[in-house]
């Protein structure tokens, strides 16, 4: 049973850590998603994880024979139910469709890629240190937890803290990312695409024009 101050470790390791392919798609995925350059496989791992806890219930559940009525019923409905509030199936969706949610799908979930998806940071790093730093709330709380899963209801919410320089509209860095808005929404053909301003938080290697052809 163990010691119940000390809670069993919920994330699992790799079982080989030297496989090659695995290693590259986990780089693959820490550079598509901004996770920390040191320890970002950890986070990866941490999806996992809570992915494969997600499979295995859905499974147990799809293997039972008398899931359609009682308490299995009820169990199945709490879990799509709970998975539609995250974010990861969509309405209408059954207990089969678990088992099509990925890693990318978790890790879309994160409070650090829906801030990046919602326009509130130029990239997924400059996403992280707005959050870090305390630039980003949802509603009236403060939210420094990159990894932070979440849900549906809560997304129209999200903004930027009414204590950070960034709140005001006029400030130069909300004005650069306007500016940088329009200019990903337009032919990339015909328009120069544009520096955000120097910060902190913009990760400029990304942001560099491309020559023109």
């Amino acid at each position: 049973m163990g010691n119940p101050k000390f809670a069993r470790p919920k994330t699992r390791t790799p079982t080989h850590p030297w496989k090659q392919a695995r290693i590259d798609e986990e780089h693959a995925l820490k550079e598509k998603y901004g996770l920390k350059k040191v320890g970002g496989m950890k986070e990866i791992w941490r999806e996992k994880s809570s992915l494969r806890r997600h499979r295995n219930q859905a499974m147990k559940l799809i293997g039972r024979v008398d899931t359609s009525e009682g308490h299995f019923a009820r169990e199945k409905a709490d879990m799509v139910d709970s998975l539609h509030r995250r974010g990861l199936l969509p309405e209408g969706a059954g207990i089969d469709d678990v088992l099509q949610i990925n890693v990318e799908h978790m890790l879309s979930r994160r409070l650090q890629s829906v801030v990046f998806y919602k326009g509130l940071a130029p990239t997924m790093r400059s996403s992280r240190n707005l959050i870090v730093h305390g630039h980003i709330s949802i509603g009236d709380q403060r939210m420094t937890v990159p990894g932070y899963h979440v849900l549906k209801e809560e997304e129209e919410e999200i903004q930027y803290s009414t204590n950070s320089p960034f709140a005001d509209s006029e400030h130069q860095f909300r004005r650069d990312m306007e500016e940088l808005r329009l200019t990903r929404v337009s032919d990339e053909d015909d328009v120069e695409p544009v520096r955000v301003v120097d910060s902190e938080f913009v990760d400029r290697s990304r942001l560099t024009p491309r020559p023109r052809p």
